[in-house]
Protein backbone atom coordinates (compact mmCIF):
# COMPACT_ATOMS: atom_id res chain seq x y z
CA UNK A 1 0.00 0.00 0.00
CA UNK A 2 1.06 3.30 -1.01
CA UNK A 3 4.38 2.30 -3.18
CA UNK A 4 3.08 3.93 -6.00
CA UNK A 5 1.65 1.10 -8.21
CA UNK A 6 -0.97 2.36 -10.07
CA UNK A 7 0.49 6.40 -10.67
CA UNK A 8 4.00 4.16 -12.25
CA UNK A 9 1.99 1.40 -13.39
CA UNK A 10 -0.04 4.15 -15.65
CA UNK A 11 2.64 5.94 -17.04
CA UNK A 12 4.53 2.08 -18.05
CA UNK A 13 1.37 1.00 -19.71
CA UNK A 14 1.22 4.43 -21.40
CA UNK A 15 5.13 3.89 -22.47
CA UNK A 16 4.79 0.52 -23.89
CA UNK A 17 1.24 1.42 -25.56
CA UNK A 18 -0.45 -1.73 -23.37
CA UNK A 19 -3.81 -0.94 -21.35
CA UNK A 20 -3.53 -0.51 -17.63
CA UNK A 21 -5.43 -2.77 -14.93
CA UNK A 22 -5.59 -1.18 -11.41
CA UNK A 23 -6.72 -4.91 -9.72
CA UNK A 24 -8.84 -2.76 -6.91
CA UNK A 25 -10.83 -2.05 -9.49
CA UNK A 26 -11.52 -5.47 -10.97
CA UNK A 27 -12.50 -7.10 -8.23
CA UNK A 28 -14.88 -4.16 -7.20
CA UNK A 29 -16.15 -4.64 -10.90
CA UNK A 30 -16.70 -8.74 -9.83
CA UNK A 31 -18.19 -8.17 -6.71
CA UNK A 32 -20.07 -5.39 -8.04
CA UNK A 33 -19.10 -3.47 -4.89
CA UNK A 34 -16.29 -1.27 -3.25
CA UNK A 35 -13.91 -3.05 -1.38
CA UNK A 36 -14.78 -1.91 1.96
CA UNK A 37 -18.19 -3.29 1.25
CA UNK A 38 -16.53 -6.29 0.27
CA UNK A 39 -14.49 -6.75 3.74
CA UNK A 40 -17.76 -6.08 4.98
CA UNK A 41 -19.94 -8.24 3.43
CA UNK A 42 -17.05 -11.37 2.99
CA UNK A 43 -13.99 -10.59 5.52
CA UNK A 44 -10.56 -10.62 3.99
CA UNK A 45 -10.93 -14.23 2.89
CA UNK A 46 -14.29 -13.24 0.82
CA UNK A 47 -11.97 -10.44 -0.74
CA UNK A 48 -9.41 -12.91 -1.38
CA UNK A 49 -10.74 -15.19 -4.01
CA UNK A 50 -12.04 -12.02 -5.43
CA UNK A 51 -8.86 -10.73 -5.57
CA UNK A 52 -7.48 -14.25 -7.10
CA UNK A 53 -10.54 -14.52 -9.54
CA UNK A 54 -9.78 -10.83 -10.74
CA UNK A 55 -6.21 -11.58 -11.02
CA UNK A 56 -6.82 -15.15 -12.99
CA UNK A 57 -8.75 -12.84 -15.40
CA UNK A 58 -6.40 -10.49 -16.48
CA UNK A 59 -3.56 -13.47 -16.60
CA UNK A 60 -5.56 -15.05 -18.90
CA UNK A 61 -6.34 -11.74 -21.27
CA UNK A 62 -2.52 -11.07 -20.68
CA UNK A 63 -1.74 -15.17 -22.28
CA UNK A 64 -4.16 -14.09 -25.16
CA UNK A 65 -2.01 -11.31 -26.79
CA UNK A 66 -3.32 -8.61 -24.84
CA UNK A 67 -0.59 -7.98 -22.92
CA UNK A 68 -0.89 -5.42 -20.02
CA UNK A 69 0.43 -3.87 -16.72
CA UNK A 70 -1.56 -4.55 -13.63
CA UNK A 71 -1.29 -2.97 -10.12
CA UNK A 72 -1.78 -5.46 -7.76
CA UNK A 73 -3.10 -4.89 -4.78
CA UNK A 74 -1.01 -4.51 -1.67
CA UNK A 75 -1.63 -7.85 -0.52
CA UNK A 76 -2.00 -9.58 -3.33
CA UNK A 77 1.38 -11.08 -4.06
CA UNK A 78 1.25 -12.48 -0.50
CA UNK A 79 -0.51 -15.30 -1.20
CA UNK A 80 1.14 -17.93 -3.58
CA UNK A 81 -1.43 -19.36 -5.67
CA UNK A 82 -1.40 -15.43 -6.83
CA UNK A 83 2.41 -15.31 -7.04
CA UNK A 84 2.45 -18.44 -9.07
CA UNK A 85 -0.15 -17.76 -11.78
CA UNK A 86 2.06 -14.42 -12.05
CA UNK A 87 5.05 -16.01 -12.65
CA UNK A 88 3.24 -17.82 -15.50
CA UNK A 89 2.29 -14.24 -16.74
CA UNK A 90 5.14 -12.42 -16.99
CA UNK A 91 7.84 -10.18 -14.54
CA UNK A 92 6.76 -9.00 -11.51
CA UNK A 93 8.73 -5.91 -9.81
CA UNK A 94 8.27 -5.12 -6.31
CA UNK A 95 8.28 -1.48 -5.75
CA UNK A 96 9.90 -1.11 -1.99
CA UNK A 97 9.83 1.84 0.29
CA UNK A 98 10.42 2.08 3.84
CA UNK A 99 7.35 1.01 5.82
CA UNK A 100 7.13 4.60 7.67
CA UNK A 101 7.52 6.62 3.78
CA UNK A 102 4.32 4.03 2.96
CA UNK A 103 2.48 4.81 6.45
CA UNK A 104 2.34 8.56 5.60
CA UNK A 105 1.49 8.06 2.06
CA UNK A 106 -1.75 6.14 3.21
CA UNK A 107 -2.89 7.01 6.27
CA UNK A 108 -5.45 9.78 5.71
CA UNK A 109 -7.05 7.01 3.10
CA UNK A 110 -10.17 5.92 4.54
CA UNK A 111 -10.93 3.69 1.53
CA UNK A 112 -8.01 1.34 2.96
CA UNK A 113 -9.56 -1.39 4.93
CA UNK A 114 -6.21 -2.50 6.21
CA UNK A 115 -4.50 0.95 6.72
CA UNK A 116 -6.65 2.57 9.41
CA UNK A 117 -4.34 1.68 12.30
CA UNK A 118 -0.14 2.56 12.11
CA UNK A 119 0.65 -0.82 14.16
CA UNK A 120 -1.40 -2.90 12.29
CA UNK A 121 -0.43 -1.43 8.79
CA UNK A 122 3.52 -1.87 10.13
CA UNK A 123 2.76 -5.35 11.26
CA UNK A 124 0.93 -6.53 7.68
CA UNK A 125 4.30 -4.96 6.47
CA UNK A 126 6.35 -6.74 7.69
CA UNK A 127 4.34 -10.01 6.95
CA UNK A 128 4.49 -9.24 3.76
CA UNK A 129 8.02 -8.53 2.70
CA UNK A 130 9.34 -11.51 2.44
CA UNK A 131 6.82 -12.34 -0.18
CA UNK A 132 7.21 -9.36 -1.83
CA UNK A 133 10.63 -10.12 -1.82
CA UNK A 134 10.12 -13.26 -4.25
CA UNK A 135 9.10 -10.69 -7.01
CA UNK A 136 11.52 -10.65 -10.24
CA UNK A 137 12.79 -7.41 -9.27
CA UNK A 138 13.01 -4.93 -6.24
CA UNK A 139 12.66 -0.88 -7.18
CA UNK A 140 13.26 1.52 -4.72
CA UNK A 141 9.93 3.37 -4.66
CA UNK A 142 10.91 6.56 -2.63
CA UNK A 143 11.82 8.30 -5.32
CA UNK A 144 9.45 10.56 -7.37
CA UNK A 145 7.12 8.26 -10.35
CA UNK A 146 9.24 9.15 -12.87
CA UNK A 147 12.11 8.34 -11.48
CA UNK A 148 11.16 4.89 -10.84
CA UNK A 149 9.43 4.40 -14.19
CA UNK A 150 13.43 4.22 -15.48
CA UNK A 151 14.87 2.32 -12.94
CA UNK A 152 11.77 -0.14 -14.40
CA UNK A 153 13.41 0.49 -18.03
CA UNK A 154 16.80 0.09 -16.86
CA UNK A 155 15.78 -3.32 -16.22
CA UNK A 156 15.98 -4.65 -20.00
CA UNK A 157 12.67 -6.68 -19.80
CA UNK A 158 10.87 -3.99 -21.95
CA UNK A 159 12.89 -4.18 -25.24
CA UNK A 160 10.67 -4.94 -27.74
CA UNK A 161 7.19 -5.40 -25.98
CA UNK A 162 5.87 -2.13 -27.26
CA UNK A 163 2.39 -2.68 -29.14
CA UNK A 164 3.95 -0.45 -31.91
CA UNK A 165 7.13 -2.75 -32.23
Amino acid sequence: MGSGKSTVGRRLARALGWSFVDLDAEIERLAGCSIPDIFAAHDEDGFRDFEHAALREQAEMSRAAAPRVVALGGGTYAFERNRSLLRQVGPTVWLDAPAETLWERVRLESHRPLARDRAEFLRIYAARRESYAQADCRIDASAAPADILREVFKLGWMQGLRADG
